[in-house]
């Protein structure tokens, strides 16, 4: 008897937990699955304008948009300036976020709370708003930046026109506008660090790099780990910022993946082929993703 009633009432808290979990998972079948869906089936298709007009031209082409997009030059150039900018910008943004977290919890710092909104503005002001400033400030022949650089005895440089400059730029303007939302979880996870720690280290005669590596570090781990991941996937979406800045260019050095997929899908009106680079971006992710999630994941382990 007293097994029958924990089996019933086992039964009915699982009941009860499914209850309160059916409509957040209808909305993530709506809103999520369906359209992943939706877009997987797509991609084997030659969905296009013809298509958008009659869906009788609709055909299935199977693996045909994948095959092509892998033989395209342009698609290996996109992903090379996706990587690049990955590669190149995920660090700086994590040193950013990282020293400025440590500044900002010193005490020595002033003013903490005021640094902590001006470092976090741009995070929370519009992309494009903010890109259209950027240009001005870069442009070569009446930005500021130039202005100062022809009083330096430096030639006036053009920073988005010259394709050796132009990606460099957008990797710093990322940079800047991204890395206060870091600042914000490593700072939180400074305060999160006991006091007593540092203490007993300063009393034992460590010097402050000491600390920083065998407390700071350790400590922080985990939540490097996060933030990590967190700015991998973000930097993989590039589009905002050489879609307004650059508009792909000079010279398509500036074609992001996410770029060639607005192109294909909203100017060719190619959504099958659009679909197609969609989940090669995803399958691109998912790897860089988990060989950071097995490094990061050991290296914690191991702290």
């Amino acid at each position: 008897m007293c097994l029958g009633g924990t089996v019933r009432n086992a039964m009915n808290r699982a009941s009860s937990a499914w209850l309160f979990l059916t409509p957040a998972l209808l909305v993530l079948g709506v809103f999520f699955l369906l359209p992943v869906l939706a877009g997987l089936g797509l991609s084997l298709t030659d969905y296009d304008l013809y298509a958008l007009a009659d869906i009788r031209n609709l055909r299935f082409v199977g693996l045909a948009n994948y095959w092509e997009l892998l033989h395209r030059p342009l698609f290996w150039d996109a992903l090379g300036h996706t990587l690049y900018f990955v590669i190149v910008g995920v660090p700086l943004s994590m040193l950013a976020s990282l020293g400025t977290a440590l500044l900002l919890n010193s005490q020595a710092a002033k003013l903490k709370p005021l640094f902590r909104t001006a470092l976090f503005a741009p995070v929370v002001t519009t992309v494009v708003a903010v890109a259209v400033i950027w240009r001005y400030l870069f442009n070569p022949q009446s930005g500021v930046v130039n202005f100062v650089l022809t009083h330096l005895g430096i030639g006036p440089i053009d920073w988005l026109g010259d394709p050796h400059w132009a990606m460099p730029m957008i990797i710093l303007f990322a940079v800047w506008k991204n890395f206060g939302y870091n600042m914000i979880i490593l700072l939180a996870g400074l305060h999160a660090i006991p006091a007593d720690l540092y203490e007993a280290a300063r009393i034992d005669g460590a010097s402050k790099w000491r600390q920083f590596r065998h407390i700071t570090l350790p400590a922080l781990a985990p939540i490097l780990l996060m933030v990590g991941i967190l700015t991998v996937s973000g930097y993989f979406q590039l589009f905002a910022e050489p879609y307004v800045i650059t508009e792909g260019g000079p010279l398509q050095s500036t074609v992001s993946v996410l770029y060639l997929m607005y192109n294909e899908g909203f100017k060719w009106w190619n959504m099958g082929t659009a679909s197609a680079v969609a989940f090669l971006l995803f399958l691109v992710m998912f790897a860089a993703t988990a060989l950071l999630w097995r490094f990061g994941g050991g290296r914690g382990e191991a702290a």
